[in-house]
């Protein structure tokens, strides 16, 4: 059997082998990330054609086929209208892409534009079950610890995937980005040069760990150019014009998506993990009018993500600078840029590349970055929404020292203490109730100064006051909001303070209404808990319970609310065992008030994993509610694929004569329904084939399941064939099993 003589031949050569591994060691991080580097491609079915809607780069991040990539070209959306995803694996480096798979969503954030795919079929259509794939994958490392000026490699695609092989970019991290939906590290920026059909491949820390995800987002040009080529014909009239669709590639990329953004996504997926709200109502997210811009300033500073100051000069030695900005009429397809130029020259450091927006609908947005030195230089920042500016600013970093000016900064809310004077509560979270307190800092302030503290809610005046300084031997001065109506309360939802010196902004800050005052606290949700039942009616009536046992297919939970304005952006965040799984941020779309909103957790595998699952409900970075329930054990298995029943086999194919690496030899198992001598290389009769690299090394992309009979064709040009039709493995055979194959010349 070939088996058997493959093992004696082994086993015979185990010098050989040992040195061989030892050479295959040292190449292995870029091979084996090479290997794991694939071309996804988004196409829908027109006829009997299958037409490319959008393409881009993918990673793989498991051997059971867990694909991490970009939302924007594998989730449908108006500019990518596909329904079906078609993964091209890498199988020779230096060559393009071979299609082999088809694949869906198995988790998606579309505004951090990061999707996890899971491979489904081969390409004849037959269903693939993820326990069988055993496919090179790469690990994800903590992006926390890149620093600046490290270097990095960006691994890709580079053009449609038909020509074009791998390729690999070196670069180094110029800086970083802060905005409000991922703090100071939402995007790390880098001098590489990266097209954008790399978008949605690895970024690689020496180490060979990826770290984060190269990301643009193409715009739809009015008509088609070098980044929206058309290479099809997609209306059927038997010619490739401009009359056809293009396919978005994008422009050039500056800005990677951090790796700790990836994590949960790949959490949830691995496990099969599903959270689905079943009480939220549709949310209203048709935009009233076109997106905007609008009231840009700069702060140097923020406190609680709100900005400390306004400032126009900051002086020479400025280590940190955000731009904050209202925004209006925004969603998860809106493509927002940031162009920054110094002196009236480009600066990639500080700009942004095209990206999908974040945010919310409406609201106030910051970008920026600190642990820098920003060079001297007059600065200006210009906002583009779709490609169409938005919104200028401009700053000017070294002038000349000089007295400094007036200023407010750092204003915080509360409840207000009448005996101390102090505030007390959650700062950017109030419970409803007839006063809203705030204190600010004020600094240089001359007596006489003209000031206004002016109070917004839902984004609309509210009440305004203008006042004349006066000193009062304190560093801080108080002030607070009533309901215009006597004897009520202020209205739940958002609010803000901005003041102003001498009709200039010197600071702002927001702050949230919600739930009945317990205390100084909110009590927004409440009776938060899992209930023990297997049915959505029955949960409003069901016991509560916090252990649930093994085997259990779905797990509700519920919760109360009171005093929640639609449209408050609130946040769902699920944890197993202490790591997060699934966090959506979305406004509110229920009725202020209200009882038993359900939520329900399942398994796209089947049964929930053993483990201690907590579901916390945030607002405004609080959070304010928090549920926990224990199934099974209360702990996920170790490595929940490690039950996966069949051999790992690699190794390599050497010429018998000179002990070299034969490059591009296929081993093919064949399924266990054929037979070498039946066998027309028709893909519904491989159970997998890979190809040797450079080195002769090969890695099968499935495992070979036990007591199990496969037939195996080993070809080479310019050598003897091996064929056999009495390949088995069984429980004993070494796991993962390394062989070396010597091929003779014909």
């Amino acid at each position: 059997m070939l088996y058997r003589w493959i093992m004696l031949l082994a086993l015979a050569v185990g010098l050989t082998l040992d040195a061989r591994a030892q050479q295959a060691d040292e190449l292995f991080d870029l091979a084996r990330i090479q290997r794991a580097t694939v071309f996804v491609m988004q196409t829908r079915t027109v006829g009997n054609n299958a037409i490319i809607t959008c393409v881009g780069s993918g990673t793989l991040v498991s051997r059971d086929g867990l694909i991490l990539t970009n939302a924007h070209n594998t989730v449908p959306n108006p500019d990518c209208p596909g329904d079906q995803l078609v993964i091209a694996l890498t199988i020779r480096p230096g060559e393009p892409p071979i299609t082999t798979y088809y694949a869906e969503v198995a988790q998606a954030n579309e505004g951090l534009d990061l999707a996890i795919l899971r491979i489904t079929q081969d390409l004849s259509g037959r269903i693939i079950e993820p326990d069988t794939l055993s496919l090179p994958f790469v690990d994800v490392a903590d992006s926390g610890q890149i620093d600046l000026d490290d270097t990095i490699a960006v691994i890709g695609y580079p053009g449609l995937g038909d020509e074009d092989a791998i390729t690999v970019i070196s670069g180094t991290v110029t800086g970083f980005v802060s905005e409000p939906s991922g703090g100071d590290r939402s995007w790390i920026k880098t001098d590489a040069t990266i097209p954008g059909t790399m978008s949605g491949g690895g970024v690689y820390n020496l180490e060979g760990q990826l770290v984060a995800v190269p990301t643009t987002v193409p715009i739809i040009p009015s008509a088609a150019d070098v980044t929206c080529p058309i290479i099809q014909d997609t209306n059927n009239d038997g010619l490739i014009n401009r009359a056809d669709s293009c396919v978005p590639l994008g422009a050039f990329i500056n800005a990677l998506r951090p790796a700790r953004f990836i994590r949960p996504l790949l959490r949830g997926a691995s496990l099969g993990l599903q959270v689905e709200k079943i009480s939220q109502r549709a949310a209203t997210t048709a935009a009233s009018g076109s997106p905007e811009f609008s009231n840009l300033f700069f702060s140097p500073s923020i406190t609680n993500g709100m900005p400390t100051t306004a400032a126009a000069n900051l002086p020479t030695g400025t280590t940190s600078l955000y731009l904050f900005f209202d925004y209006r009429n925004m969603t998860p397809n809106t493509i927002y840029e940031l162009r920054v130029t110094i002196n009236d020259r480009p600066s990639r450091t500080f700009s942004l590349a095209p990206v999908r927006w974040s945010g919310g609908r409406d609201g106030l947005w910051y970008i920026g970055s600190s642990g820098q030195v920003w060079p001297n230089g007059i600065y200006e920042f210009t906002l583009f929404l779709d490609g169409i500016a938005s919104g200028t600013a401009r700053i000017n970093i070294g002038a000349q020292p000089g007295e400094p000016p007036p200023s407010f900064s750092n204003i915080s809310f509360g409840i207000l203490d009448e005996r101390s004077g102090s505030l007390f509560g959650l700062n950017n979270v109030l419970p409803a109730g007839a006063v809203a307190n705030a204190r600010f800092i004020h600094r240089n302030m001359v007596d006489g100064t003209p000031w206004t503290a002016c109070w917004y809610y839902q984004n609309a005046p509210l009440a305004c006051e203008e006042n004349v300084w006066s000193p009062d031997g304190s560093d801080t001065r108080a002030l607070s909001i009533t309901n215009e109506e006597p004897g009520l309360p202020l209205e739940p939802g958002p609010y803000r303070l901005a003041l102003f010196i001498n009709n200039r902004l010197s600071t702002l800050s927001e702050f949230t209404i919600a739930g009945a005052q317990e205390g100084a606290f909110p009590l927004v949700f409440d009776n938060t808990r899992f209930v023990s039942t297997t049915r959505p009616a029955e949960v409003p009536t069901a016991s509560a319970a916090s252990t649930f046992s093994s085997g259990r297919m779905e797990l509700y939970s519920t919760f109360d609310w009171e005093l929640l304005e639609p449209g408050t952006l609130w946040t769902m965040r699920w944890l197993v065992d202490g790591t997060r799984f699934f966090e959506e941020t979305v406004p509110w779309s229920n009725s202020r008030t209200g009882q038993g909103f359900i939520t329900r957790l399942s398994s796209a595998s089947g049964s929930l994993p053993d483990g201690r699952y907590t579901m916390e409900i945030i607002v405004n970075n609080v959070v304010l509610a928090e549920a926990e329930a224990a199934i099974g054990v209360g702990q996920l298995p170790i490595d929940p694929f490690a039950v996966t029943e069949g051999v790992q086999l690699n190794g390599w194919v050497i010429d018998a004569d000179t002990g070299e690496g034969l490059a591009g030899v296929s081993v093919i198992f064949i399924s266990d329904e054929f037979f070498v001598s039946s066998f027309v290389w028709n893909n519904d009769q491989v159970h997998v084939i890979a190809t040797s690299d450079s080195n002769g090394y090969f890695q099968l992309d499935r495992l070979l399941e036990f007591d199990t009979r496969y037939s195996v064709l080993i070809n080479a040009r310019g050598y003897l064939p091996i064929a056999s039709d009495v390949v088995r493995v069984n429980a004993e055979t070494d796991n993962p099993l390394e062989i070396i194959i010597p091929l003779t010349r014909g």
